[in-house]
């Protein structure tokens, strides 16, 4: 039995008992993680294709690890331009382990959990309006 599941922006394959680099996600090592973003179950013959999510399937993970990857280096560089940028950047991960893959209707072992990324988007303001003025 595997699922495919989407966290951090990407999809995965997963089955049970494997370990999974991902998308930072908020939790200490050790805690579980509830992951309800489910686009497709199969068990041998049987596959349920979500649209898109398949309804009341979860993946339930156990949180291993946090880490951050190799460093990207950054280069730009225009000809000629006397102009050159070096610029480097380490991406931040979580490495869990799939406990099981639920089906459709399953209970999690703990549904106040959930996985979410680690920085929230910011609230954006309403740019201002100008009023014109009468002549």
């Amino acid at each position: 039995m595997y699922a495919v599941i989407k966290t951090g922006g990407k999809q995965y394959k997963v089955a049970a008992g494997e370990r999974l680099k991902v998308e930072k996600l908020v939790g200490d090592v050790g805690s579980k993680v509830v992951i309800d973003k489910v686009l497709m179950i199969a068990d041998g013959e049987n596959t349920t294709i979500g649209a898109p999510l398949v309804a009341g399937a979860k993946v339930n993970a156990t949180v291993l690890s946090h880490g951050r990857g190799d460093k990207v280096m950054i280069f730009k560089f225009r000809r000629r331009k006397h102009y050159r940028k070096t610029q480097g950047h380490r991406q931040s991960y979580t490495e869990i382990l799939i406990d099981d893959v639920n089906g459709k209707g399953a209970v999690a072992a703990n549904p106040v959990v959930a996985a979410k990324p680690a920085a929230a988007a910011k609230p954006t303001k309403a740019p201002a309006v100008k009023k014109a003025k009468a002549v």
